[in-house]
């Protein structure tokens, strides 16, 4: 068995069971690929993939069983690489992180100019997602960082840490009726037609939970990913927005005005996650210091040895977040 066998066997699951695809992917032939996994099949003594004559068709429980494995002993390998570069050159590598518009808009611009700034030769590379594939693209291996607000929590095979509460802010043009209401209640605001996040994005969810819970159904009348874009309808009247509160600038959006939202929402925490097992070189930490100071490399070490989940979160039970 050879290293070279896995990376076919993933390279082709990871294409749709097209081998053509696989092989330009790894810059080697399609008979090549094919001949290496047959070898593969023959020397285990299982098919891994079902075939319809030389078309690949699926793979066999035997195969998804392999295919699990392989994929766990490949990120082993890149974390023995990972292991000599930080010893042969601490100062370069890569960096992959999955977050969403708003964290990589509105709160990742300084820490990653700052971390540029530390580190010019580390490879930095953004993906953006909704939060569930966010998730999964760490919990995969395909990236090393998930930052999000929502559904981070669902992937247990995460280690995740709280790096800052937000709350919310109601945006309108600066003459809209709502600004003369006081107090600012939920009900005044259902009042109106709302803007705002896509649901399972940026608290969406804890958003609409607020609303059920006074017995009101939120009047969402549009919704995007985007913060950018719902303050765009917001000018053009289609209705008020409710967004991060990190996302409004009176600077930069000086035709709108905000309205606090704090004592109508609870606060939101957005997290930090990554794969347990996942080598932690110097400036991966340094990264997780600059974008939640609280999370020195004590703190993550001792995340990452915690027993269960719920030692972890005791953990972090008395560090200060900040709030955005």
């Amino acid at each position: 068995m050879k290293l070279q066998q896995l990376r076919f066997l993933l390279a082709v699951a990871q294409n749709d069971l097209n081998i053509t695809a696989a092989a330009e992917r790894l810059f080697t032939s399609q008979p090549g690929v094919s001949k290496q996994i047959r070898l593969l099949e023959e020397e285990l003594g299982v098919t891994i993939f079902e075939r319809t004559g030389r078309q690949l068709t699926g793979v066999t429980d035997a195969g998804k069983a392999i295919l699990e494995r392989a994929e766990a002993v490949l990120r082993e390998v890149d974390s023995i690489r990972d292991v000599a570069s930080e010893f042969s050159d601490p100062s370069a590598g890569s960096l992959s992180i999955a977050t969403t518009h708003t964290q990589a808009r509105y709160v990742l611009p300084t820490v990653i100019k700052a971390f540029r700034a530390r580190y010019p030769a580390v490879d930095l590379q953004m993906h953006q997602g909704n939060p569930e594939q966010i998730s999964e693209m760490a919990a995969g291996g395909a990236v090393d960082f998930a930052i999000a607000t929502e559904a981070t929590a669902d992937f247990g095979n995460l280690i995740m840490m709280p790096c800052y509460h937000w709350n919310r802010t109601i945006i309108t043009p600066c003459d809209h009726p709502l600004r003369e209401v006081r107090p600012l209640t939920l009900e005044a605001v259902n009042e109106h037609p709302i803007v705002t996040y896509v649901f399972g994005f940026t608290g969406r969810s804890q958003l609409d939970k607020t609303f059920r819970r006074r017995g009101l159904e939120p009047n969402v009348v549009f919704t995007a990913t985007d913060a950018d874009v719902i303050k765009t309808y917001v000018r053009l009247g289609v209705g008020i927005g409710i967004l991060a509160r990190m996302a409004y600038d009176p600077a930069l959006d000086p035709d709108l005005c905000a309205l606090d939202a704090t004592r109508l929402f609870p606060p939101s925490t957005t997290r930090l996650g990554f794969r347990p097992g996942l080598f932690l070189r110097s400036y991966h930490y340094d990264f997780i210091e600059l974008f939640a100071s609280h999370l020195t490399r004590e703190v993550v070490q001792s995340a990452v040895e915690a027993a269960s989940e719920q030692e972890r979160n005791a953990l972090f039970s008395d560090l200060e977040l900040l709030e955005y």
